[in-house]
Order: structure tokens, then C-alpha cells, then sequence
């Protein structure tokens, strides 16, 4: 079977264990529910899940996109699109991850959208990841080699640069690929630089590390806010991992 299978599956039992029970209990309290949508190829199963379900209970709800390609997701879908702009809170957000560690720490920000994934997670009252098995880790760096995404001002690159250095790592400016020319500019018109650390075993507190140095606007870590984690096996199954207690 395709890794798509396995995708397919995760999604969908998040959707089912996750979302499903939370549309169930607003629609019979009259409530109107805030759905966070992520980014990535996993998060495109977890769309299609939710127009499987009921409409009645999937059409009142809000969904809360973390980048343009989610934005397009929800609208393609026929969803109702919210903003993280104008909403209190979120319900319950679902969103992909480029590597996931035991203690469901992530690095997220393979696809340059992660201040607005962060910003959506944060918000959210419960946030779910979904993702293939070989994003399922130990310790983070393990199978993820591309560094931790840092989202920059680009009069920052330097300086951060710089500071990157003097931390014992080595920083890299992402260009784009696909025949554009130049950096990688991200939905905000910043610009990504890749963090490689030899070790990245203290995730939290390397998360607070990379936030102070001056010119980073968001750091592609996300600690302790997972509440659940689903993997896509390669044969169609998938597994679930909740945090340690």
C-alpha cells in the first residue's frame, strides 16, 4: 500500500476520535464550533474526513485556516472560513508535523507556514497532530535533517545568522526552488532560516532560546501543546500517541 494510505487513515481516526465527539456535543447545545485547519499533505485527508461527516453537524462551524494552502482547503470544500484574527478561541485544531519526539514535542515549518500554525495551536483548547510513520521519532533530529525552521524579519538574517553561530549551530537562508529565484518569502513576507543543532534533545528549552534572539519572529518547535498524535503506517493502518503522563 502508498504512504497516502496510511495518511488517509491517521486522518480520518483523529477526525473520528477528535472532532467528531466536539461537533456532536455543540450541535446538541445549539453551539457554534471553531475548527483550526493545518497545512501539509496529511491535513488534505483530515478536510476530506470532515465532508464525510454530517453536514449539519460540519456546516455551522468555523474553520480557522494556517496558511494559504488550508485557507483553499476550506473554501474548496465548502466549508465556512474563519480567520485567527477575528476569533476568541479555538476548539480544536489538527495540523500536520515534519517530526515528532516521545514526548510529542514537533518541528514544524517544512512548508514556511509556521508563525500562523503556532499561532492557531496556541489558541486552541485541544491540538491534534497528524502524520506519517516516518515522522514518528525518539528525539527530535532524529529522522528530520532539514534543522528547525526559524521565521525571520529579512533585515534579521544576519544578526540572526550571527547568533546562531555563537550558539554552536550553523543557520541557512531557505531559497525557493521551482525556477524562483531568491529566498523563500513566507505568507507574512518574512523570510526562513534552517537551524542545524547537533543536539536537540532539550527541545523546550531550546524553543525559548531561539525566541529571544532579536530578528526571529516564531521558531518551528512546538513544545508541550500536543494532545494527541496520529501515525499512518505504511499498510493502511495507523497508531495514536498521547503524551506521557
Amino acid at each position: 500500500m502508498s504512504l497516502d494510505a496510511g495518511k488517509s487513515t491517521a486522518a480520518y481516526k483523529a477526525v473520528e476520535e477528535e472532532l467528531l465527539p466536539l461537533l456532536e456535543a455543540a450541535h446538541s447545545k445549539g453551539e457554534q464550533l471553531i475548527v483550526g485547519i493545518g497545512s501539509g499533505s496529511t491535513v488534505v485527508f483530515v478536510v476530506e474526513a470532515i465532508t464525510k461527516l454530517d453536514s449539519k453537524l460540519t456546516k455551522p462551524c468555523i474553520y480557522v485556516p494556517t496558511s494559504f494552502q488550508a485557507k483553499h482547503l476550506i473554501l474548496d470544500a465548502g466549508l465556512t472560513l474563519g480567520s485567527i484574527e477575528t476569533v476568541p478561541y479555538v476548539d480544536i485544531a489538527i495540523d500536520g508535523a515534519d517530526e515528532v519526539d516521545s514526548q510529542l514535542n514537533s518541528i514544524k515549518g517544512g512548508g514556511a507556514c509556521h508563525l500562523q500554525e503556532k499561532l492557531v495551536a496556541k489558541q486552541a483548547k485541544k491540538f491534534i497532530i497528524v502524520a506519517d510513520y516516518t515522522k514518528d521519532s525518539k528525539v527530535l533530529g532524529e529522522q528530520w535533517s532539514k534543522g528547525i525552521p526559524l521565521e525571520v524579519v529579512p533585515l534579521g538574517v544576519n544578526p540572526v545568522l550571527n547568533t546562531l553561530k555563537q550558539m554552536g549551530a550553523t543557520g541557512k537562508l531557505r531559497m525557493s526552488g521551482g525556477g524562483k529565484a531568491g529566498p523563500v518569502v513566507t505568507d507574512h513576507g518574512n523570510l526562513v532560516i534552517d537551524a542545524h543543532f547537533s543536539d536537540m534533545s532539550k527541545p523546550v528549552e531550546l524553543e525559548k532560546d531561539l525566541k529571544l534572539i532579536c530578528g526571529v519572529v516564531e521558531v518551528g518547535l512546538f513544545t508541550n501543546i500536543c494532545n494527541a498524535a496520529y501515525f499512518g503506517n505504511l499498510d493502511g493502518t495507523s497508531v495514536k500517541r498521547l503524551p506521557p503522563q
